[in-house]
Parts: C-alpha cells; sequence; structure tokens
C-alpha cells in the first residue's frame, strides 16, 4: 500500500501518532474502532486526495465531523477516516443573510457568527453537533416550525463525489442531487461548504414547563394532562415548539418560546390555566434566555465519555393510546423519553420537494440511554428496545438521524417506498459502488440484496 502521508494532503495520523487516539474517540463511549488512517483535511482538494486513495487502496471509507452518529458510522475499523473538523469555518453575509458553512463546522460556531448580526437558521439542539449531519439528514431544531428544517434553508453545496470530483450544487446544477441531500443523509458524497439562507432571529427565548411527578396511583391525572398539552400543541404559534420529556419519576410538558417574550408569557399563562382544568399539581418552570443560552443548555447533558443507544419514531398524531404506552414505565433500564412538536413551515414544504419524506409528522419521539458501565450495556439497550417496541405499532416512520441499528428496514421507515425509490436511483448515478455506506445506507441497486 502507498504511503497515505505521500498521496494525501493536510495532516495525515497513524495508530500511535500524536492525535490519533483523540481524532478516533466520538461521542458515544461505545465506539472504540482503529482507522489504519486518519486524514485531517483542510479543504476540498484534500478531501479528493483522500477518497482516491482510499479507493485505490480498498480502504473502507468514513467522515466524522461532530461524530454523534450513535453507531460511529464516521470510525472505520481499518479503513480511511476523513476528518473535517480542520474546515470548521463560517462566514455570514448579514445584508445578504446568507452563511457559508465548512462540512467541519460545529453547530455552536454557525450560531455564534449568524447571531452577530441578529441572524440565525435552523440548527439542532447541542452546539458540538457538526452541521455535516444534521444538515443532511433534514435538520431539526427550535427554529424548525418557523423557518423549516435545515436542509430547506440549504441554498448549495460543495460536494466531493465518488469520483473525487467537486462539484458546486444547487437547484439548477445538478438537480437530483440537490434533492438528494436534503434528508438523503452522506450516501452521495462529501459535503465540505454548505450555503444557507439566514432569518433575522434577535434572541429572546422563553423555556415553558410544567413538571408532573410521575408515580403509582399518579399516572390517571399525568395522561390527562399529557393529552391537554397534545391538544393545545395542534393550534400553537409556531413560534412555540412544544416539547415533553419523561424521566426519573417526572413529566414535563411545556414549549420552547423564540420570539417576543412578552407574547411567550401570556401563551405560557394560558398553557397553565388549561393543564390546571385537568391536572393542577405541577411545577411551573418559565426560564428567559437568550437563543445562544438555548443552543448550549443540553451541551453538558449531551456530552461526550457516556456510553449510549436511542430509538426513535415520528407519529403523524399522538393519539390517547399513545401516551398510555408513553406513560407505562412499569420495567427497569427503561431510557428517558422526549417528544418534539413538528408541523408549521416543516410542513409547509411538499413531501416530494426533498429526500426528507416525512412533513406529515406530529411529534418526534426519541428513547435514549446513557450510562458509563461497559458491563450495563446489554441491559441498557435491552430497556430502550423494549419501551421503544411498545410505540412502534403506532408509529408513522422515523427521523432518520435518529436510527441506530436499525439497518435496511429503518432506512425504510425513514424515507417511505416512493423517496427510497428516487434516492437509489440517484445513488445509482453518483455512487454505484457505494464507496460511501457508512451511513444509513441507501444501497445502489446493483448492490441490493
Amino acid at each position: 500500500m502507498a504511503s497515505a502521508r505521500e498521496s494525501v494532503g493536510g495532516v495525515v495520523l497513524e495508530p500511535g501518532d500524536e492525535g490519533f487516539d483523540e481524532a478516533r474517540r466520538v461521542w458515544n463511549a461505545m465506539i472504540d474502532r482503529t482507522p489504519r488512517y486518519v486524514a485531517r483535511c483542510a479543504s476540498a482538494p484534500e478531501v479528493a486526495e483522500a477518497i482516491r486513495f482510499a479507493r485505490r487502496n480498498g480502504l473502507e471509507i468514513g467522515v466524522r465531523c461532530g461524530g454523534h452518529s450513535i453507531v460511529g458510522h464516521a470510525v472505520p475499523d481499518g479503513g480511511l477516516m476523513i476528518d473535517l473538523r480542520p474546515m470548521g469555518a463560517v462566514e455570514v453575509d448579514a445584508s445578504a443573510r446568507r452563511a457559508r458553512v465548512q462540512g467541519g463546522a460545529l453547530l455552536g460556531a454557525l450560531d455564534r457568527a449568524a447571531q452577530a448580526h441578529g441572524l440565525a437558521v435552523t440548527a439542532g439542539n447541542v452546539s458540538h453537533t457538526g452541521i455535516g449531519g444534521l444538515a443532511l439528514g433534514g435538520g431539526m431544531g427550535w427554529l424548525a416550525r418557523q423557518h423549516g428544517l435545515t436542509c430547506d434553508n440549504v441554498l448549495s453545496f460543495e460536494l466531493v463525489t465518488a469520483e473525487g470530483e467537486i462539484l458546486r450544487v444547487d437547484a439548477d446544477s445538478h438537480p437530483d442531487l440537490f434533492w438528494a441531500l436534503r434528508g438523503g443523509g452522506g450516501n452521495f458524497g462529501v459535503v465540505t461548504e454548505f450555503e444557507l439562507a439566514l432569518h433575522p432571529v434577535p434572541g429572546d427565548v422563553l423555556s415553558v414547563e410544567f413538571v408532573y411527578p410521575v408515580a403509582s396511583g399518579t399516572v390517571s391525572s399525568v395522561a390527562a394532562a399529557m393529552r391537554r398539552w397534545r391538544d393545545e400543541s395542534a393550534a400553537a404559534d409556531r413560534r412555540a415548539t412544544y416539547n415533553a420529556t419523561i424521566s426519573d419519576g417526572t413529566l414535563s410538558l411545556g414549549f420552547v418560546w423564540v420570539g417576543d417574550p412578552v407574547d411567550g408569557e401570556v401563551a405560557a399563562a394560558e398553557l397553565a390555566t388549561s393543564l390546571a382544568e385537568v391536572a393542577p399539581d405541577f411545577e411551573r418552570v418559565v426560564v428567559p434566555m437568550t437563543y445562544l443560552e438555548l443552543q448550549t443548555r443540553e451541551d453538558d447533558i449531551e456530552g461526550h465519555a457516556w456510553r449510549r443507544y436511542w430509538k426513535g419514531h415520528y407519529f403523524s398524531q399522538l393519539g390517547d393510546e399513545v401516551i398510555d404506552a408513553l406513560l407505562a414505565r412499569d420495567g427497569d433500564d427503561l431510557p428517558n423519553v422526549s417528544l418534539q412538536a413538528y408541523g408549521g413551515a416543516i410542513a409547509d414544504v411538499a413531501p416530494e420537494a426533498t429526500a426528507f419524506a416525512r412533513r406529515d409528522t406530529a411529534f418526534e419521539f426519541v428513547c435514549a440511554s446513557k450510562w458509563l458501565d461497559a458491563s450495563d450495556d446489554e441491559r441498557r439497550i435491552a430497556g430502550a428496545r423494549r419501551h421503544a417496541a411498545t410505540l412502534e405499532p403506532f408509529a408513522s416512520g422515523a427521523y432518520v438521524n435518529a436510527l441506530s441499528d436499525d439497518g435496511a428496514a429503518g432506512v425504510r421507515r425513514a424515507y417511505g417506498e416512493d423517496h427510497l425509490a428516487r434516492l437509489t436511483a440517484v445513488k445509482d448515478a453518483w455512487d454505484p459502488g457505494n464507496v460511501f455506506r457508512l451511513n444509513q445506507n441507501i444501497v445502489p441497486s446493483a448492490l441490493a440484496p
């Protein structure tokens, strides 16, 4: 095998080199794989060189940005990791309300650069997440009901293909790829730059929670509160993203409000009055903060070094039977549960307009476990799987970024048959050899089982 250091520009690390172990460690501490090389690429041409080198030498390719893939797709055992983190720059054109974001940038860098001009775009809820994985899978966040998913705000991509060609992809140039990259994941190449539309977001936020104890004898009243919260969410202002969590014997019902805080306080009071009619035994927690504080408040909770596993579903409606199943937490090792409302600007986009398929989603569900001791792996994973299985009969699909070890069945749930057929056609055209297979994989026709 030719030396990667001779063939690939930038910094190339091998086992034993300083920085190698840091580069291969990702967000989920369960992932412990050792690439043959880590190519720390600082430009699109360097990415192209790395791809060509890997293909010549039969090396599997993984692509790292934030490293938040729950199953560790960024880390190819014995392969070549393309580490995009040296490409972390964000440039904002405030007058045009545009941002150019390199493929290795983290969400916090985008948020800070845009908010310096009173602007923002939908980003995820944890600032050390990478822009690449988020945007390519869709991109849900606290602004999505106002301004659409992250992928809905992408104006163009700089893409390095499986052949090492560098393309500018937009609605006019390579429209098939432009469609597929907005929700189809990392199946079609390595994105080295995103051009994003920005929106005026002054930065005033309210976090609104009504916290109930969940204990024996209280489930019926808590269920009534959750049903009322669901009903109120159906007509919610787009500045409010209704959310709920179940963990540690408590149920939290509320919303995050991004906009005029006076209007948000009115909305919080109205929800409090409504909930009190059916279940008054709650603790009211309303916290004003800035948008940047909102975007970083979960950073420690979702920090590194934990072993992790999750399962996710989409619900087109949150029926009474779904709420009953959510609250029936009668087993051991159960995961924490979160719900986040969709609708608004997300649903304004026609389903066929992008590869992101599930525009009729009402709520996204994720059940997630985290722990430190490897001896707990089996039972914690089993607990998450068991709880998610009780909700699956009511699910209408899944978010590709919330899939874990779901395999081909999960990909079908994420996209549905029509979108998957179209995505497969794009894969056949641009990556028929499945060079980019470490992802929630869309298998080319020629390689399909």
